[in-house]
């Protein structure tokens, strides 16, 4: 299975599509579809990413998508685009389980406290073969140069351990972009670029 992954694509989703390849079974966007996360912003590149053509099109929230988790309601979701908010869906027998959870650092959408985010990462099922999450690991592509400090979550850093999916897909550095591969799992930091990958 082909899968193509970005994330951090803040309104300017349109400029990736000659990135993006002619064909592919699936696309993942791991979070920060806005800048400002309204509305109209989100429910804009909903439409766009509807009409690309892959079979399965999922993405999670980031930081920057307050009206998803504030203005729900208000979206229209297409039918083909499958939206993951700490929970899973299974695709031709892949499990992909997908979180828009951040750690709370200022006042950014979707940021949650150690003992929530516990709570969260608790219930990832076991067989999980894929982890979508806007935040990274901690210790993984997670630097931000300018404060000299690491942003990832060490509490999903020891789920994954746990659980060894496969892959795990998150973007929120920027900076970090890349790819480091374990003995048990790939990790991407999909920021501002895209990725392919077979599965």
């Amino acid at each position: 299975m082909k899968i193509v992954c970005l994330s951090d694509t803040h309104s300017k989703h349109q400029n990736f599509e000659e990135k993006l390849p002619a064909e592919a079974d699936v696309i993942i966007h791991a979070g920060d579809i806005t800048r400002i996360g309204s509305v109209q912003g989100i429910q804009v590149f909903l439409n766009w990413y509807a009409e690309l053509p892959y079979k399965y099109k999922i993405f999670i929230a980031g930081n920057h998508d307050f009206a998803l988790q504030e203005e729900k309601n208000l979206i229209r979701f297409p039918d083909n685009v499958i939206y993951l908010e700490n929970s899973s869906v299974t695709i031709e027998e892949i499990k992909i389980w997908g979180s828009p959870v951040c750690a709370i650092d200022e006042d950014w959408a979707f940021n949650f406290n150690d003992l929530e985010r516990r709570m969260i990462y608790n219930k990832i099922p076991t067989d999980t073969n894929i982890i979508v999450s806007h935040n990274p690991p901690y210790g993984i592509m997670d630097k931000v140069s300018m404060i000299n400090r690491r942003k990832g979550c060490k509490i999903l850093r020891d789920k994954i351990k746990e659980i060894n999916p496969k892959y795990v897909i998150f973007g929120h550095i920027h900076e970090g972009a890349g790819t480091q591969v374990t003995k048990t799992t790939t990790y991407i930091n999909t920021a501002c670029h895209v990725n392919v990958f077979e599965y």
